[in-house]
């Protein structure tokens, strides 16, 4: 495993939309474990591949339970409801977090390491990251969604 550099904001890289994965090796498995390292290394609970410089749809994500990490290959959103406002960051966009506007409620379908399809369905927290880890396969940031920012006091 690797930690790899995590993109910021000016990279171009962040605005483009990330490809379906197609093939599921260990070439794939690796970016994964690198992902989630890299995203446990920033104390993060998501991360997306493009903000590491890879445009492939992956995502990964933690919330620090009892399920631990976990990765989703193409995900797509095929239901949500609900709604909540929240405060944001972004491991893309340090120093800054804002309050976004996301479903409360969530259902995702995905693909595992071997290629085979589930769904996920998740609320509050889990719907936030899932959105917002699935925008960065869109290109989207949080800040394209924000109701204010706020720049954290530099000390």
């Amino acid at each position: 495993m690797a930690i790899r550099t995590i993109r910021t904001d000016s990279d171009p890289i962040l605005r483009k939309t990330s490809k379906p994965v197609k093939v599921f090796d260990n070439k794939l498995k690796q970016l994964i474990d690198d992902m989630v390292e890299t995203m446990h290394e920033a104390e993060g609970v998501g991360l997306a591949a493009p903000q590491i410089g890879i445009l492939k749809r992956v995502i990964v994500f933690d919330l620090y339970d009892e399920e631990g990490p976990m990765a989703l290959i193409n995900p797509e959103v095929i239901e949500s409801s609900g709604n909540q406002c929240e405060e944001e960051g972004c491991l893309s966009l340090p120093g800054q977090r804002g309050f976004v506007n996301r479903p409360y409620e969530i259902k995702v379908r995905f693909q595992d390491l071997q290629g085979d399809h589930y769904e996920i369905e998740g609320e509050e927290l889990l719907a936030r990251v899932l959105s917002h880890e699935i925008d960065h396969l869109n290109g989207i940031l949080y800040i394209d969604k924000v109701v204010n920012v706020e720049k954290e006091a530099l000390s």
